[in-house]
């Protein structure tokens, strides 16, 4: 498991995140890139992110769940940042997301709220 990953999120859970990135895609507003996730957690504009597990090097992405976690903001990991860029809407590989608006996505977005709650008590 990587350095950054806080707790193992099951497939379901995976699989609603995937979800929800698409949802805001189409219908709300997603940042992509760890830069871009990071200015948003620190404004507490993000309403989810969601990380991928293959990155290389850890270390990109081992400030998001602190500051997720100080802002009170969502967060979950996805095993594929190939799959994540798609969902995304890019042709490319992206190491995290941020949701901005969810669109149509909001009522999974709580419900990923509530499972990641329940996962890191």
């Amino acid at each position: 498991m990587a350095m950054y990953v806080r707790f193992e999120a099951p497939k379901e859970l995976q699989d609603k995140a995937y979800e929800a990135v698409e949802a805001a895609r189409d219908s709300g507003a997603v940042k992509k890139g760890t830069n871009e996730v990071t200015k948003l957690i620190e404004r507490g504009q993000a309403k989810l992110i969601v990380m991928a597990q293959d990155i290389q090097p850890e270390e990109v992405l081992a400030h998001i769940p602190l500051l997720c976690e100080e802002k009170g903001i969502p967060y979950t990991y996805v095993p594929s940042k190939a799959e994540l860029g798609t969902a995304a809407g890019l042709e490319v590989p992206t190491a995290s997301v941020a949701i901005v608006d969810a669109g149509r996505g909001q009522q999974i977005i709580g419900e990923i709220a509530e499972a990641v709650a329940a996962l890191r008590k």
